[in-house]
């Protein structure tokens, strides 16, 4: 008697990538957007929108097979060719083209802040539902070292019940750079409030929930400043850990990233997540030789109690890699499997009541509560 194996199953082949359109190639577009696109599996940079010479010759420097188009009614037009688009264009420009690309069918992702207004951001997040569409915001600090790190020591209990969280994202620039992030015009949503803010901010929800009170200081400090460059958050939280946030411009002294207390031990952490100053060098995750998001030793923080971390106290703690490549490699996985994206724009929206909140409470000096 003959017997014959059962045959296989075909293999059905692999998925064609889904097309990106990016939408401005300034600081976002092309440090942090086009280079974490191109090395995501299952996506493709296809389009850059810009006009500015330079920016296109610096696009296909990189990106020889790129298209380029002159406006983003460029893009709507020829939206059947594309699956996703990301905007990375000014913070006074990210509701309109959020609401005309899903207009026209397509998925979204926006870099933060996603808008002026929590209201506006929940505008957004129903347009979304209603078209059946991704719309993600680009909040990469979750994917920072130290950050990555927090979260396991929260998750292993090392630090028993947090009781305060204080996280500092500070530079020392004494002199304004100028352009629209550091304009006065409320139609910019320039400053740190909203640039460095929305990132502590989402740091901060992300890791302790959501927030009943919100008190602010918010000064304009450099001469010929126009908005807030130095700028203080103290948050409640309705699991009742308290968020001390600092983001500013003008510290001569940098503070430490991260320091974090609990009823067992704190965690000190010093230093920004490397990730963002190899991508300005051009360095990218797919280098040979290169193990991205890594650390030198002795930027790791420190796990103790009763001793600073700068006299040796506590227990070096090893920093995990940041991992900005993940945000991209999730909102591929949701653009097809239909799973929630990585950060969504009602979780945007949040964060965007804080910062109102504390744009409110600098103003009137007194605490919101939510």
């Amino acid at each position: 008697m003959t017997s014959t194996a059962p045959a296989s199953a075909p293999v059905p082949p692999p998925a064609a990538p889904l097309r990106v359109a990016l939408i401005g190639y300034g600081l976002a577009g092309s440090v942090f957007h086009a280079p974490m696109i191109a090395v995501t599996e299952g996506l493709v940079l296809d389009t850059v929108v810009t006009s500015n010479p330079e920016r296109r010759e610096q696009a296909l420097a990189e990106f020889p097979d790129v298209r380029f188009a002159d406006s983003p009614d460029e893009v709507w037009a020829r939206a059947a060719e594309l699956e996703l688009v990301v905007i990375a264009s000014p913070n006074k420009t990210h509701v309109a083209l959020a609401t005309a690309a899903l207009e026209a069918g397509l998925a979204v992702v926006v870099d933060k802040p996603l808008a002026a207004t929590a209201a506006e951001a929940r505008g957004l997040a129903a347009l979304a539902a209603d078209r059946g569409l991704l719309l993600s915001v680009f909040q990469n600090r979750r994917w920072d070292n130290d950050f990555l790190t927090l979260r396991a020591l929260l998750a292993d209990g090392e630090l028993g019940d947090v009781q305060r969280f204080e996280s500092r994202f500070e530079r020392w620039r004494p002199q304004p750079k100028g352009g629209w992030r550091e304009s006065g015009d409320p139609a910019e949503i320039g400053g740190l409030l909203y640039d460095l803010g929305s990132h502590v901010v989402d740091q901060a929800l992300t890791l302790f929930g959501p927030v009943t009170h919100v008190y602010a200081e918010s000064d304009v400090r450099r001469p010929g400043a126009e908005a807030d460059d130095d700028t203080f958050l103290a948050l409640t939280h309705a699991n009742g850990v308290r968020s001390h946030l600092y983001v500013s411009a003008t510290t001569a002294q940098l503070g430490p990233r991260f320091r974090v207390l609990g009823s067992r031990a704190g965690y000190v952490k010093y230093g920004l997540d490397p990730q963002e100053a190899a991508l300005r060098e051009g360095r990218r995750p797919t280098d040979p030789d290169t193990t991205w998001g890594e650390e030198p030793k002795e930027m790791w923080g420190r796990v103790g109690a009763g001793e600073s971390p700068l006299s040796g106290g506590g227990t070096p703690v090893p920093t995990v890699h940041g991992d900005y490549p993940a945000y991209y490699a999730a909102v591929a996985r949701s653009l097809r499997d239909g799973t929630e994206p990585p950060v969504t724009a009602l979780q945007a929206a949040d964060a965007l009541a804080v910062l109102e909140a504390a744009r409110e409470s600098a103003a009137r000096f007194t605490t919101i509560a939510l």
